[in-house]
């Protein structure tokens, strides 16, 4: 029978978690000002570990933009690791008006070299290998090499635009299922509507969605949910059907001329968000 202070005592951590952990802590403290400050309503390392990344793994990050994860995730993954980034198709791109006009969707016809080569600046001494490719394009021979898949604040635009036409959901859901291994983890992070507030509110044209909603498609789409964090979580954005998710921090939307409400928006913070783990079936 054990002892009080053998029944008392904290389990033992494996060399491998406590050698991932500082790793991981490494990098953290090694990036840029203007991404740090924004580790308290992000939580990288809370947030990876839950997903359990690992080095060596082959990760696949959607809409990795300018590579606040994929920093912290390139040189995480080391020598014996990949990283793929995957942007939204082309003619999605064309649905969001305004800023995407003709020069930026020619932009876009060469993102994936663009991204690959922008990525060579974030391994910090390691060589991990890189790929990117946009949604409804992928290279078939990535399909079942990829151990995790992460959507940081991707799943609302791929929601907004769906029509009867074009399912934009349904097919990058298809694309991440069929890249992932057997088993393969599909990280999601999300802007989280209330779940009382309206539907036709909370589509994603105003960045929110509803965690139900998320479930719903993915597990349509081939998955299985194995767990959920509030890691992300913030009880303070409360958000109505007069909000939306660019009004809070980074973006700070509504009150570029407005002191007042710039600070409150800054009081709330970055957005409540959902943090789900799904494992491929």
């Amino acid at each position: 029978e054990a002892s009080e202070a053998e029944a008392a005592a904290p389990p033992v951590e494996t060399a491998e978690v406590v050698d991932n952990s500082v790793l991981l802590a490494e990098i953290l403290e090694a990036q840029d000002p203007d991404n740090k400050a924004r580790f308290g309503d992000r939580n990288p390392a809370e947030t990876i570990e839950f997903f359990g990344l690992e080095p060596g793994m082959t990760i696949a990050e959607a809409l990795p933009g300018g590579g606040w994860y994929s920093k912290i995730l390139l040189p995480y993954l080391g020598d014996e690791g990949k990283l793929i980034g995957i942007d939204y198709s082309i003619d999605m791109w064309s649905k969001f008006g305004a800023f995407a006009d003709a020069a930026f969707l020619e932009s876009k016809e060469t993102w994936a070299e663009t991204w690959v080569g922008d990525a060579e600046g974030w391994r910090a001494g390691t060589e991990a290998d890189l790929a990117a490719f946009a949604f409804g394009s992928r290279d078939p021979a990535l399909d079942g090499t990829v151990d995790a898949v992460l959507m940081v604040r991707a799943m609302h635009h791929l929601n907004r635009f769906n029509s009867d036409e074009q399912d934009y959901m349904a097919e990058a859901l298809a694309d991440v299922h069929a890249l992932l291994k057997p088993g393969g983890t599909l990280g999601i992070v999300q802007h989280r509507a209330p779940e009382g507030n309206d539907d036709a509110w909370a589509n994603g044209d105003n960045g929110y969605v509803k965690q139900s909603a998320v479930i719903e498609w993915v597990e349509a789409a081939g998955f299985e949910l194995v767990d959920q964090s509030e890691v992300n979580a913030n009880a303070k954005d409360q958000p109505t059907t007069d909000d939306f998710v660019w009004r809070l921090p980074p973006t700070l939307g509504t009150s570029n001329e407005d002191p007042e409400l710039r600070a409150e928006m800054e009081a709330i913070g970055e957005t409540d968000r959902m943090t789900l783990k799904f494992r491929k079936i």
